[in-house]
């Protein structure tokens, strides 16, 4: 299963293939379970997105298969249906953890809305989340060239995705039972990237104490995701080219060639041709790494991704389970550019369920991070600015606390490099602030 599935828990038959013709008929995954017990068996092995389930049932009733799924599965939406459409049965089942209900007879309308707005995109493990056309025509075609040998080259703003369609080509190929290794190539001093990228013997250089295999000896056999590729130095571009070439390697100080077996992956977020014609980047490298080019458009472009995409990093965030967006706040992430894709969509999602006070997270939740700079920008201690700077002072107060006095956690929440948290930090001490965890510097 490659999307989201409704698990649909009916002990009446007819119904029960109602409520699946219904959801089928707009392309949806359905699941359908005729008890608890039976849908407790599908919640071990498929991956459902929400559970649709009658109240009264024998011999596990709704109520009670509610209960269990909240124990098993804290963050799955689950919607109770009932006859009785009485306030007392409404507020017995939002209490006990459901997203929402429905009082028979209902429409088909008033199903699909409930569908549309708790049902979370489930993603497995390392496959992208493809609602918007865009992505899922990148989807197929990914799936096509991962078939394949090919080495390709994934460019796309950085926060786009990149790296998730690196490794879902890796898991949909024939390598898939052999290690995928990533390098970054930007994140990597330029005097070490060539001892990262092929080895060393010992000895080879002041502090090789040991022999140590490059990162293409650890992806034989397998995939090498060379990330942000067009960072890395002219010099050392030419030993890459010959790497692929040959398909053997040479350690640092050895004397060894080592074959290989490796399937390159390549991702930049610059422009490759225009690298090239800058000088920036070897043509010859250029054209080894293009032999399939693949572009993950920004998410501004991918806009039916961007509340499924929502909803996804809010469910991975188990301290706060049973949140969901607001109308409002759906309409606010819809408005936003997104600069930063889908990175900054989920620090958007983190930073805002660590300062929502409590309940689904609103329009006025989000912590956008441009807000959050001019909530936190101060000139004096008078008037306005000392509101603005009280507001700082509890927004980070909030974040440490949240994050149990861990700076680098607090800083990443706030939207802010840890060095201005420590400056910050050091004023509010000024300021006789008593601040949580000062032994997690």
């Amino acid at each position: 299963m490659t999307e989201s599935a409704v698990l649909i828990v009916e002990d009446d038959p007819h119904l029960r293939e109602a409520l699946y013709d219904t959801l089928a008929g707009e392309s949806l995954n359905v699941l359908t379970a005729d008890s608890g017990a039976a849908a407790l068996e599908i919640l071990n092995k498929e991956e459902v997105g929400l559970v649709v389930s009658d109240l009264q049932m024998d011999p596990m009733d709704g109520a009670t298969l509610l209960r269990t799924i909240r124990e098993l599965r804290p963050n799955l939406p689950a919607v109770l249906m009932t006859a009785f459409g009485t306030i007392e049965n409404a507020v017995d089942v939002m209490r006990n953890g459901a997203a929402d209900y429905l009082v028979k007879p209902f429409d088909a309308a008033q199903l699909k809305a409930i569908v549309d707005k708790y049902l979370i995109p489930v993603s497995p493990i390392n496959r992208p989340l493809a609602v918007d056309p865009l992505t899922r025509e990148l989807v197929r075609v990914a799936e096509r060239v991962a078939a394949t040998e090919a080495t390709v080259t994934i460019t796309g703003e950085s926060g786009s995705g990149k790296e998730v369609f690196a490794r879902f080509i890796h898991q949909q190929s024939s390598r898939r039972d052999y290690p995928f290794v990533a390098i970054n190539c930007a994140a990597i001093p330029e005097n070490m990237l060539e001892a990262v990228l092929f080895g060393y013997e010992k000895g080879a250089f002041t502090g090789a104490t040991n022999a140590h295999p490059g990162k293409f000896e650890q992806a034989n056999n397998g995939t090498l995701l060379l990330d942000e590729i067009t960072e890395m130095d002219l010099s050392l571009q030419a030993k890459l080219l010959r790497v692929i070439q040959e398909k053997e390697v040479e350690r640092i100080g050895g004397r060894k060639l080592i074959p290989l077996n490796v399937r390159v992956l390549a991702t930049t977020n610059r422009d490759l041709k225009a690298s090239v014609a800058n000088g920036v980047f070897r043509e010859d490298l250029y054209y080894r790494l293009n032999v399939f080019p693949l572009h993950v458009p920004p998410l501004r472009d991918r806009h039916k991704d961007i509340i499924p995409l929502a909803g996804l990093f809010l469910s991975r965030q188990t301290e706060n389970p049973g949140r969901h967006l607001t109308e409002d706040a759906k309409r606010s992430l819809l408005t936003h550019s997104w600069p930063g894709n889908a990175r900054e969509l989920d620090n958007l999602i983190q930073r805002s369920l660590i300062l929502a006070r409590g309940g689904d997270v609103s329009a006025a939740d989000l912590a956008f991070e441009q807000d959050l700079q001019q909530a936190m920008t101060s000139v004096d201690d008078t008037g306005l600015q000392q509101g603005l700077k009280d507001r700082e002072s509890q927004l980070i107060l909030d974040a440490l606390v949240a994050s149990h006095g861990h700076r680098g956690d607090a800083a990443k929440a706030l939207g802010i490099s840890p060095r201005t948290l420590r400056y910050k930090l050091a004023r509010m001490r000024e300021r006789g602030f008593a601040l949580p965890g000062d032994n997690h510097e």
